[in-house]
């Protein structure tokens, strides 16, 4: 989808609002692990649908078990995302 920034107005236009903590979290996330943008895009998908909210924490968490685990690609993070789910 592009950059972080692309899919959070994406969001938007979907009614997803998020409040300027959510964001200021997403930004500080992204920053300190180092993630791409689709890393990053998938994390947020990931806490919406998982917290039914941006829940700032379980972002960060996702992130840093992500990096820990030294996913870089879209693939793999996805399915890091489903043995979450499961």
């Amino acid at each position: 989808m592009g950059t972080v920034q692309d899919y959070l107005f994406h969001l938007q236009t979907k009614g997803f609002k998020l409040s300027q903590e959510a964001l200021g979290f997403i930004m500080f996330g992204q920053k300190y692990t180092g993630a791409s943008d689709k890393i990053v895009q998938i994390a947020i998908e990931a806490t919406l649908k998982h917290q039914r909210d941006f829940d700032g924490s379980y972002f960060i968490a996702l992130l840093e078990g992500l990096k820990r685990d030294h996913i870089e690609d879209e693939k793999s993070a996805q399915a890091y995302v489903r043995r979450l789910e499961s």
